[in-house]
């Protein structure tokens, strides 16, 4: 394929798929990767779309994911035709999943259709669904392949490699006591509640001194609060939610919570884990995959920089369960994720499929 043909791209974007609202887009990717030569294409028992080139015995798996956050953009090229002559970095393609993570995904697809089968080896491309919320997609490949190394599809600008993904972990707090005069003096359940927050915040506070990476901190947020009262009982519950470092498991947040919450005696105070924790991952950094990556990009006239993550992604459901070398790739400026205002740098995205194409014929070379 040339170097100016962003037809995956622009067709993975061009369908809104939100979480849950998958199955469209993954026919038309299937069809899409057996339209560019590959082996076998097909939709999973999870509803992810697969496509392999080559038949092994070594497996590179490519994961990106195939689902969006709600909330659909128009899609839009600018200027129309992508082949008009542009001035240098002005290309640009918007839509819901451009960057997060369409462009990753559509990267990885080209990528392999440009340097097609290699002896000895086959590639693996997935469009995972559910990442956006339970990453049910991941967890069904995680029990299917055993690759030898793995790349995962997110965001991350064609010069960047990320080696770490945060944790994350989700609670509700609840504050309950008996109905009480309001003249009695005594503490609301819903004062008590903005005092359990502040001792979270300070335990968060102490932990994190002399931790000067973020990636290191653990990050709390207050998303939601509410309270209420019946004749004899008093509420308020808090949504709490973290992003872990790699020294603290969900397990392990959620005892720290139980621990410091003991303060508050005189309340009951439950901690009731809530949705899909998932523990932080960290990667190898001088791996046969993270050089092929890091030539790629200098091939391509980059200086090769490393980032670790504040958010979470498939890394951290797939790579505990494969323990092959694994790196995270792909086109696109996080910042615009989740945003009204999402788009990706057509330009960047054609360097990210060079980046790429020459990456994986090191690594099967």
């Amino acid at each position: 394929m040339s170097e100016t043909d962003f037809g995956t791209l622009i067709g993975l974007v061009s369908q809104y798929s939100p979480s849950g609202q998958e199955r469209g887009v993954a026919e038309w990717l299937a069809a899409r990767m057996k339209s560019l030569g590959y082996d076998n294409s097909f939709i999973d028992d999870a509803g992810n779309a697969v496509g392999m080139m080559g038949s092994g015995p070594r497996q590179v798996i490519l994961l990106g994911h195939i689902d969006t956050v709600p909330g659909e953009i128009k899609v839009a090229l600018i200027p129309p035709s992508p082949l008009a002559p542009l001035p240098e970095g002005e290309g640009k393609l918007y839509g819901r999943g451009a960057v997060d993570a369409k462009g990753p995904l559509a990267c990885f697809v080209d990528a392999v259709a440009k340097i097609g089968a290699r002896d000895g080896w086959q590639f693996v491309v997935i469009g995972a669904v559910e990442e956006e919320r339970d990453s049910e997609g991941a967890k069904f490949v995680a029990t299917q392949y055993k690759p030898d190394f793995t790349i995962i599809g997110e965001p991350n600008q064609w010069d960047r490699v990320a080696l770490g993904y945060k944790g994350s972990a989700w609670v509700n707090i609840t504050v309950t006591r008996e109905q009480a005069h309001t003249a009695s003096g005594e503490a609301t359940a819903a004062e008590v509640a903005v005092d359990v927050w502040l001792s979270i915040k300070a335990y968060v506070d102490s932990f994190n001194e002399g931790r000067q990476k973020v990636f290191d901190q653990l990050l709390p947020t207050l998303r939601g609060m509410e309270s209420g009262s019946n004749d004899f009982e008093q509420w308020a519950k808090l949504k709490v939610g973290v992003r872990l470092p790699l020294d603290v498991s969900p397990g392990e947040w959620y005892g720290v919570l139980n621990e410091t919450l003991k303060v508050f005696k005189t309340f009951r105070v439950f901690v009731e884990p809530t949705g899909f924790a998932v523990p932080a991952w960290g990667c190898e950094k001088n791996t046969k995959v993270v050089r092929a990556l890091l030539s790629g990009i200098r091939l391509q006239g980059g200086e090769p920089r490393f980032v670790y993550k504040t958010g979470t992604s498939d890394l951290n459901i797939v790579a505990p369960v494969w323990k092959c070398p694994a790196v995270v790739y792909g086109p696109g400026d996080s910042s615009l994720d989740h945003t009204p205002n999402e788009h990706i740098n057509l330009e960047e995205y054609a360097r990210a499929v060079n980046v790429l194409s020459g990456a994986l014929k090191t690594l099967a070379g």
